[in-house]
């Protein structure tokens, strides 16, 4: 019979040891809760990136100050002219305190270049290529140094 009551209760919590006399219930406490682990994948929950321009050339163009970021893009779309820099992921960014100005150049690739060999038979005849630049005028400094002026 203990034997019995034994195989009842074995997956319960207790655990039954059998003597010669009564049958002694020795309880164990196990968990009440499972352990939460640690999860190490957190990334991925950040938004995508914005490429485009930062600063702008409406009519007057945007003032900015150096270091500041013009443009993002993944490929070079605007390239950089004059008082702007270029970054690693082809950011653009003012090298000196001005305005912002976009300007258009006529492009002429070099003969053996892939825009001379791909890009080139299949315009139309007479087409001009163009690339876009970012430039900044730099704005005028005043005379506000004392040394300077006592030199």
């Amino acid at each position: 019979m203990a034997a019995l009551v034994s195989l009842l209760l074995r997956p319960r919590a207790g655990i039954l040891t059998s003597c010669q006399t009564p049958a002694v219930l020795v309880s164990t406490r196990f968990a009440s809760k499972k352990s939460g682990g640690s999860s190490k994948n957190l990334g991925g929950k950040s938004p995508g990136r914005r490429y485009g321009f930062k600063k702008q050339d409406v009519s007057t163009g945007d003032s900015v100050h150096a270091g500041n970021i013009l443009a993002t893009q993944r490929q070079l779309r605007w390239h950089p002219g004059a008082h702007v820099g270029i970054g690693t992921n082809n950011t653009l960014y003012a090298l000196e305190d001005g305005t912002v100005r976009f300007t258009k150049e006529v492009y002429v690739p070099r003969p053996r270049s892939p825009e001379a060999r791909n890009v080139i038979p299949k315009l139309p005849k007479g087409a001009v290529l163009y690339k876009s630049f970012i430039n900044i005028v730099p704005t005028k400094q005043e005379n506000n140094f004392k040394l300077v002026d006592m030199v």
